[in-house]
């Protein structure tokens, strides 16, 4: 692999959103205590895959050719891994770890999942490479085990996001999943919010779609649904200090979101009076998006404008979405992005974005 030059475009910058996955239940045995160790096979849960059908691992969607490992499925190859960190001349990357355990009915289960799986980051990606840096998995069927579990990974500040999936049992405004922002918040985590998750109800408003395509293009109204609720409920007036990166929603969606929002906000304001700022004001201080999939049409000045539309500079964190496939090769800037935002772009949004991140990087260089 050859070393990384003054050439490479991204060179220094942040990877926002890279993918580590787990190859079986058994590699998560050693984290787990003796008695949810005991459960899992007795149950027989050590000898299932536990994979998350939203990427399906042989999809191509879920993979590149030259990112997927001669063994195993993509996300699972460490060295592979450190090879693209090389490859783009990366500075840091934020792996997210999406599994099946997500899905469960049973609390305690899926927290002992969670806690075995950021365990397992810890000790199999973060020890192992110290430019990695991991998003916490938490227990969405219990917020108060999912805030506990925040706790305990906190002390780690190698954990700089909490991670959260699009499909979820009811809107993420909800006071019912607070007690995730609080702890979040206290700590300086982000919620990042990933495509996929559940599947309890379906990603459409009008049912359940046939096929990968449909519900992979649908997530988008989810992102939409998913934000909307969080300024309406009013998760940003009470937790003024929390942010949210949305994770591989694409970007074109949220021109018009900002829009029809404020459009509707102006007129029914009393109905959520805890929303004293603007929807599109609110966006813009609080809410970034990861560049991949970037779903802009290759043309500078529409590019512009829709960067124009959504607030500037500062909303876009850099990504590859590492091992998923959205460009080919070197290409992970697309056609059209403005110079002037590539040093926002590579790195200065995301050292923004992550108070525990930049510390880090701020202990190593001195």
């Amino acid at each position: 692999m050859p070393q990384p030059t003054a050439k490479i475009p991204t060179l220094g910058a942040i990877d926002c959103d890279v993918h580590v996955s787990v190859p079986s239940v058994g590699a998560l045995m050693p984290y787990l205590d003796d008695y949810w160790a005991d459960q899992f096979r007795m149950r027989g849960i050590d000898r299932l895959d536990f994979s998350l059908t939203a990427y399906p691992p042989n999809a191509p969607l879920s993979g590149r050719p030259d990112w997927r490992p001669k063994q195993g499925a993509p996300g699972t190859d460490r060295e592979m891994l450190s090879q693209h960190l090389d490859r783009f001349g990366l500075r840091a990357a934020i792996a997210q770890c999406l599994h099946g355990s997500m899905a469960l009915h049973t609390e305690d289960m899926a927290a002992a999942f969670c806690r075995a799986i950021n365990d397992w980051m810890r000790a199999e990606w973060l020890d192992k490479e110290p430019r990695l840096f991991g998003a916490i998995t938490v227990p969405m069927q219990s917020p108060e085990l999912a805030a506990e579990e925040i706790e305990r990974c906190a002390a780690d500040k190698r954990f700089v996001q909490v991670l959260l999936p699009a499909t979820t049992d009811m809107p993420l405004g909800r006071r019912w999943y607070w007690p995730i922002y609080k702890a979040a918040e206290r700590h300086g985590l982000p919620i990042g919010i990933h495509a996929g998750g559940l599947f309890r109800h379906a990603p459409t408003a009008t049912g359940w779609p046939s096929f990968i395509i449909e519900d992979y293009a649908a997530q988008s109204q989810l992102f939409d649904s998913q934000l909307l609720s969080l300024i309406t409920e009013g998760v940003f007036t009470k937790f003024p200090d929390l942010k949210v990166v949305l994770l591989e929603s694409g970007i074109t969606w949220l021109p018009p979101f900002m829009w029809r929002t404020n459009k509707i906000w102006r007129g029914l304001r009393p109905d959520v009076p805890w929303v004293t700022q603007a929807p599109p004001d609110i966006v813009r201080d609080r809410v970034r998006l990861t560049l991949q999939p970037f779903d802009a049409p290759e043309d500078l000045v529409k590019v512009r404008a829709t960067l124009d539309h959504i607030g500037g500079d500062g909303m876009l964190l850099f990504s590859t979405d590492f091992p998923h496939w959205h460009f080919d090769g070197d290409d992970a800037l697309p056609f059209g992005l403005p110079p002037e935002i590539l040093p926002g772009l590579l790195s200065g949004n995301a050292l923004a974005t992550y108070p525990r991140l930049a510390a880090a990087l701020q202990e190593t260089v001195a």
